[in-house]
């Protein structure tokens, strides 16, 4: 049997303890501080829409990173958050490996003249739909051109290029979702919640599109005051590719960047 997306992210840590600095759990965001200050939407409601709580609040911060990353495993999905962003928090913002490339720049080129099958609603689907032949949005909760995400099985296996929000490793779909790719098709993990770890190239997935934090005090003030982190000064998106890419041809001024889904 595979491992799980979350069992490698988790394998990936070392073993010897990694301090936490701080936890913040906002109302969409939150935030843990380690090496540094990583990220991950809050799903502070289960599928019932019955709010859940910590049961060691008050008291996060004094666990070490791998104690608070095993939660993404929890069905309890803030526990989940909680520990996607402390896996978030280790990881190095200064990769040279990190290109400041717009996902859906990448997405468009990536997908001209080719079916693509995206989950999770972005505010740019309908740019995108016009820069590719089929675009296929896939949503559990679906807006006016989307189409419901029990038919993935269906239509992921006919992409050629597949973008998955990185709120399925935190609602544990992923890796259903990477299953149905096909083995030809160019995957992109995308969101602010993404980490930015090759491990996640091992999983079968071709471009990883997320956030570093530059300024650790403004993202947590804003995450405090009920913000998104995107709406702090301090946060860069950036793409970790597979194999080199050259991005330079895709390079963009416009507002496409801010990548971001109803929940994120």
């Amino acid at each position: 049997m595979p491992v799980s997306v979350i069992d490698q992210l988790i394998a990936d840590l070392p073993r010897e303890p990694i301090a936490v600095r701080d936890v913040v759990a906002g109302v969409r965001w939150t935030a843990v501080t380690s090496r540094g200050c990583g990220l991950a939407a809050s799903l502070a409601f289960g599928n019932d829409g019955i709010p859940r709580t910590l049961p060691d609040a008050g008291h996060l911060h004094r666990k070490s990173v791998q104690e608070l990353a095993r939660g993404m495993h929890e069905p309890n999905l803030l526990e989940a958050s909680i520990g996607l962003a402390a896996y978030n928090s280790t990881l190095s913002a200064d990769s040279g490996c990190l290109q400041n490339l717009n996902a859906f720049d990448l997405l468009a080129y990536l997908g001209r003249g080719k079916k693509v099958a995206m989950v999770g609603h972005f505010p740019q689907v309908e740019w995108l739909r016009d820069q590719v032949d089929s675009l296929w949005v896939l949503e559990k909760r679906p807006r006016p051109g989307d189409v419901p995400a029990e038919a993935a099985p269906d239509l992921v296996p006919q992409a050629d290029v597949v973008a998955i929000t990185a709120m399925t490793i935190l609602n544990h779909t992923i890796d259903d979702l990477l299953a149905l790719c096909p083995p030809q098709a160019k995957v992109m993990v995308l969101g602010p919640s993404a980490p930015l770890s090759p491990v996640l190239f091992d999983c079968g997935v071709d471009f990883i599109s997320g956030t570093v934090v530059t300024d650790e005090q403004e993202v947590l003030l804003t995450i405090m005051q009920g913000g998104s982190a995107l709406q702090a000064q301090g946060t860069r998106k950036v793409i970790l590719c597979k194999e080199p890419f050259d991005g330079s041809s895709l390079a963009t001024k416009s507002d496409r960047g801010r990548i971001y889904s109803q929940g994120e």
